[in-house]
């Protein structure tokens, strides 16, 4: 876990650098308040020790930044403890109304500020797990679509950054609710759960995999061309039903209908465009027959 030190004072700062390494942590060093404020953008800082009096920007003016301006941009908190020589009530108050999560008052013991630190990465713990139950489909176990669809945004934004392209691909189970209408509900969760199981195994560790809605589900694929994304589509498909499905009412035969697109046809297009688009090749496959992977390979203005 990072952990900022924003202390403007150098023997005061080697001295948190060497105490906070040394109990196991990457340490981002600032030595005032802007290159704080530029390392937290920069890094994926967790903990945050900053000090009140810092010239530039000081310790209350970057807590406030960090919760109005950086903190509602992401999605995984920062702890912030407030290192200062003010100790009456007031001052507390200030720094804790500011944003600062803890404070401690200097002179301060080092095997304290440990402590304190211990105790943030604890909260962040707690909170990174509420955020991730939060982002999961119960049924499935894989990101649920308000998550997903998050993910693929980033990825288009960042591929964009690099020069990379990014596909997207929409799964659909064929006939799914003839298996509802046929075998009931729990039997179409057992068909879904094990879908999701089989895709699973054909993609890459840094894929993302999510529920779009009902027996939908979609797949991000960063780093990948309209190739690649073909190659993946059939992929899914032959490996969705490669074999029946074991169920509660027997073996079943499941196939799945596939619609996918990459950003290389279009560097225009934004994550909506994509996601309609892999959404109309997923209605021309089954218009196909089912059990079919269309993939689009041209995006024309304004579709």
């Amino acid at each position: 876990m990072k952990v900022l030190i924003a202390e403007d004072e150098p023997i005061s700062c080697r001295a948190l650098e060497k105490s906070v390494t040394g109990w196991g942590y990457e340490t981002v060093i600032a030595k005032n308040g802007k290159e704080a404020w530029e390392a937290l953008r920069k890094n994926e800082v967790r903990i945050a020790v900053v000090d009140w009096m810092m010239p530039g920007m000081d310790g209350i003016e970057l807590c406030q930044k960090i919760r109005h301006d950086y903190q509602q941009k992401k999605s995984k908190y920062t702890y912030i403890i407030l290192l200062t020589g003010k100790d009456q009530q007031g001052d507390i108050i200030t720094g804790l109304s500011a944003g600062a999560d803890d404070y401690i008052t200097k002179p301060f013991s080092f095997l304290e500020l440990k402590v304190r630190i211990q105790n943030g990465e604890r909260i962040i713990k707690v909170e990174d797990d509420q955020i991730e139950l939060a982002s999961y489909d119960s049924l499935t176990k894989v990101w649920n679509r308000k998550k997903i669809l998050d993910f693929f945004k980033e990825e288009l934004s960042r591929g964009r950054r690099e020069n990379q392209a990014t596909g997207v691909v929409i799964v659909d189970v064929d006939w799914f609710k003839k298996v509802n209408d046929s075998h009931g509900h729990f039997v179409g969760d057992e068909v879904l759960i094990e879908v999701v199981s089989r895709l699973k195994k054909c993609i890459r560790g840094y894929d993302k995999l999510g529920r779009y809605g009902g027996d939908e589900l979609i797949l991000v694929l960063p780093n990948c061309g309209l190739t690649h994304v073909k190659n993946i589509a059939e992929r899914l498909r032959l490996s969705a039903c490669e074999k029946k499905i074991s169920t509660k009412k027997g073996l079943l035969d499941i196939t799945i209908s596939v619609g996918g697109i990459s950003s290389d046809v279009s560097l225009e297009a934004s994550a909506d465009d994509l996601i309609q688009a892999s959404d109309r090749a997923l209605y021309s496959a089954k218009k196909r027959g089912r059990n079919k992977a269309v993939i689009i390979e041209h995006l024309e203005a304004g579709s």
